[in-house]
């Protein structure tokens, strides 16, 4: 594995970075938010200096600048998704989870992968074609070989076009196995960065080993992984140290393995039932999100920033137009939840209960542009190519034509009524604004779509 030792180094230079930082003045904001707009991620210094800034005034500077890196990056397109849970065993005890092993009260259950492949289903026929796959840190009974066994049951059993995978960390090997077997991007969370909060949150099992969890991502991109996803669990500590770190994270991924993080995650503490933690011991307002949402844009503008069902509709609205490029729709957190009469624990609450239809809607009616799209996995723009082709603004040119192609193909299969009819007038309208040569071939494809052929991509 190579240099973890300067991951641990670049942890420890956040609390220096944070002592040494101030809330800058209008014209040093300015200059760090001109830097961002260049695209090419922004300093430790400078993305503590937006964490401290606490001015409405300012914080709406940050969140327009963050609007318009969004926009320079990947469009107006915004991708959406849904967890597919597979297991609600677990051994370890965090604090906040409700799959604590500790957690007595709440029924327990492990999908075999025919149920994954029922779940998968019922997600392809509410029109999602990518799914992330969540499993409880159970490494004996539900571990590489059951990931293995249920990505093949949902490739060979659905229309599903690719599977994400938010497990327990792995060794190498372990890693390679779930490469092979068709998974996309390895998504963890930190939860928290905080050496002493990490150790007081997870007081037993294999989680409780802060450099093993912290060292996965590493493990995994030497796996041949190209994209992994990071967050920090807001609440558990000082949301600057946590979401610093996870920056400083993303910045060790990019200067060793050449790729930012793919993904970086905004989950906010969320009541769960059977958590030993009733409230957030450092809760984060609604106001605090938002910044924090923009600030990850501006620092790591090549990640895909995502906000879950966790947050409010009318937040999770707001966040589309400051930052946010990826969202959830219609989730469940517990095993077997869609569609399902008898209910297991779950992780957590949802707040945003809004199916995938209605949230297309939503984000077609602000001018936006809905995306199901899945081509980037299976047309090898993953890792560094990736990185780079979101870096010099050139990954906008396929995100735009590749999000109409898949929401034609929604709006054919899936939509109805109103949002049918969003749908049909958002892609009319973008293809319009497409530039030639470019337009010429995208309205060829989007015919062939019309005329029943599924699966065209760039």
């Amino acid at each position: 594995m190579r240099d973890t030792v300067g991951l641990s180094d670049a942890i420890r230079n956040v609390e220096d970075v944070l002592a040494r930082t101030h809330a800058p003045g209008r014209e040093e904001l300015e200059g760090i938010l001109a830097r961002a707009e260049a695209l090419a991620g922004l300093q430790l210094d400078d993305s503590a200096a937006l964490l401290a800034v606490d001015d409405p005034a300012q914080i709406e500077l940050i969140c327009s600048a963050a609007g318009r890196v969004k926009d320079a990056v990947f469009g107006p397109r915004v991708v959406l998704f849904a967890p597919l849970y597979l297991s609600n065993y677990c051994s370890n005890d965090c604090l906040y989870c409700g799959f604590r092993r500790s957690n007595t009260g709440g029924a327990r259950k492990a999908l075999t992968p025919e149920e994954a492949v029922e779940q998968a289903r019922y997600l392809s026929s509410k029109g999602f074609k990518r799914l992330l796959l969540v499993a409880g840190e159970n490494h004996g009974r539900h571990g590489v070989d059951y990931l293995v066994d249920v990505a093949g049951a949902i490739y060979a059993g659905t229309d599903i076009r690719i599977l994400h995978v938010n497990c327990a960390p792995l060794t190498v090997d372990g890693f390679r196995r779930l490469k092979a077997a068709g998974y996309g991007v390895y998504q963890c969370f930190q939860e928290t960065y905080h050496p002493d909060t990490y150790a007081r949150m997870h007081p037993a099992g294999r989680k409780k080993d802060y450099m093993f969890r912290l060292s996965a991502m590493d493990r995994a991109l030497e796996a041949g992984f190209g994209d992994v996803g990071i967050g920090a669990l807001l609440g558990l500590y000082d949301y600057r140290y946590d979401v610093l770190a996870t920056i400083a994270h993303s910045r060790h991924l990019a200067e060793v393995y050449g790729a930012a993080a793919h993904t970086i995650s905004v989950p906010r503490l969320r009541h769960a039932e059977g958590a030993a933690l009733a409230d957030a011991p450092y809760p984060v307002t609604d106001q605090e999100f938002r910044k924090i949402v923009a600030v990850y844009r501006l620092s790591v503008p090549t990640a895909g920033v995502v906000v879950s069902t966790r947050e409010p509709a009318e937040l999770r609205e707001d966040c589309l137009d400051i930052g946010a490029s990826q969202i959830s729709a219609g989730s469940s957190t517990e095993p077997g939840g869609y569609g399902a009469e008898e209910h297991a624990a779950t992780q957590f609450d949802v707040s945003d209960l809004r199916e995938l239809s209605e949230m297309i809607g939503v984000i077609a009616r602000k001018g936006l542009l809905p995306s199901l799209c899945t081509s980037c996995y299976r047309s090898g723009r993953q890792g560094s190519d990736f990185h780079d082709a979101a870096s010099s603004g050139a990954m906008r040119d396929l995100c735009t034509p590749n999000a109409l192609l898949s929401l034609k193909e929604y709006a054919q299969d899936s939509a109805e009524g109103e949002v049918k009819g969003l749908c049909e007038e958002a892609v009319a309208k973008v293809a319009e604004g497409v530039e030639e040569p470019l337009r010429r071939d995208l309205m060829t494809k989007l015919a062939r779509v019309q005329a029943g052929e599924r699966d065209v991509h760039y």
